[in-house]
């Protein structure tokens, strides 16, 4: 705007002044005024070189910025993105990959085992396993015994040895079909999780692309280098690689005091990205508190799915902002609030 305002005070004057100059030599009856229209036009000329050249190196400018799809095909075949998250303390740079959960080992929370609810349902689990070893064995005991009391009688009534190694062979097919039942359990129970730049359940943030670099080139020890392509990343990652997609970069800052706004106020996407972000984090970082609150029948849920008919529009997403009005803003940004508490006290800020 103030190049425009600029350019039509400089072509006003240009306009003005020979109509000043014709009525002042037509009232004296004076012939000399004829070489002013060419005088005049020499100044636009001048005013209109100056603002091309302006709008060339704006131009020059949007060519120097780093488009994030031009670096796209780097991203997808390592199958690893760069991601922006924005907290309360600041915004970082790190890094994520979907793989399976076969594939993968947890990150090591032993730190902070106590507060652990993993941890705690793992020896939860180990407790039970055991109570239920400890039956299993005392059932155990009185079926063998009751085998040998039959097998005695069976030998006493017929000495048959090969009923024996029949039986014998029968169980060992039985423990074989077993194995093979578990083995495809397991392999059913396999899924796509997601992998974050963390180490011993901290999320490393990295305030500039440079020191992301220099972090991944330096070989120090993460649970992202247990990754197909991570060596590859590491030999060709240069800082202009590090360009987050707009929708790999998260505003968790914002999340809270738009809530705080009312119902009218609140922002659909961001709070639906906020969402996503937040459950893979508590994935990776072994964060079960934040999964409950976010997990099917509870509150944020409900948000996050009525959110979600909004966007959609049509009669769902009319009824999506009736279920709205349902869920109060304070119970919602309380709940966020705690999220984003848990998610910052795992962050650990580099550079």
């Amino acid at each position: 705007m103030a190049r425009q305002s600029n350019r039509s005070k400089a072509k006003s004057p240009s306009q003005d002044e020979p109509a000043a100059e014709v009525e002042a030599t037509t009232a004296e009856g004076d012939a000399p005024a004829a070489p002013e229209p060419a005088a005049t036009t020499e100044p636009v000329e001048a005013i209109d070189e100056p603002i091309d050249t302006e709008d060339a190196d704006e131009a020059d400018e949007a060519d120097d910025g780093v488009d994030p799809e031009d670096q796209r095909a780097f991203w997808d075949e390592l199958r690893i993105d760069p991601v922006e998250i924005a907290l309360p303390a600041g915004t970082g740079f790190t890094l994520r990959a979907y793989r399976m959960s076969t594939e993968l080992t947890p990150t090591d929370t032993s730190d902070r085992e106590e507060d652990d609810l993993f941890a705690a349902r793992a020896r939860q689990d180990e407790e039970e396993d055991d109570a239920d070893l400890f039956t299993d064995e005392e059932l155990a005991e009185q079926a063998e015994a009751a085998g040998k009391e039959e097998r005695r009688k069976a030998r006493d009534e017929d000495d048959d040895a090969a009923d024996e190694d029949a039986d014998e062979t029968a169980e060992a097919d039985a423990d074989a079909e077993d194995e093979a039942v578990e083995e495809e359990e397991e392999e059913e129970e396999s899924e796509e999780v997601p992998v974050f730049l963390t180490h011993r359940g901290k999320l490393l943030l990295f305030r500039s692309a440079e020191g992301l670099v220099s972090f991944i080139r330096s070989g120090a020890p993460h649970d992202l280098a247990q990754v197909d392509n991570w060596a590859t990343l590491a030999e060709r990652v240069e800082p202009v690689n590090i360009a987050p997609l707009d929708e790999d970069s998260y505003e968790l800052d914002l999340v809270v005091e738009n809530l705080r706004g009312g119902h009218d106020s609140w922002d659909p996407p961001l709070i639906i990205e906020a969402g996503e972000v937040a459950r893979d984090l508590s994935y990776a970082l072994r964060l079960p508190s934040v999964l409950d609150m976010l997990s099917p029948g509870n509150s944020l849920d409900d948000l996050d799915e009525a959110l979600r008919g909004v966007v959609n529009g049509g009669i769902s997403g009319f009824m999506a902002r009736r279920r709205l009005r349902k869920i109060g803003a304070q119970t919602a940004s309380l709940g966020w609030r705690t999220i984003i508490g848990k998610i910052s006290a795992a962050v650990d800020w580099r550079d």
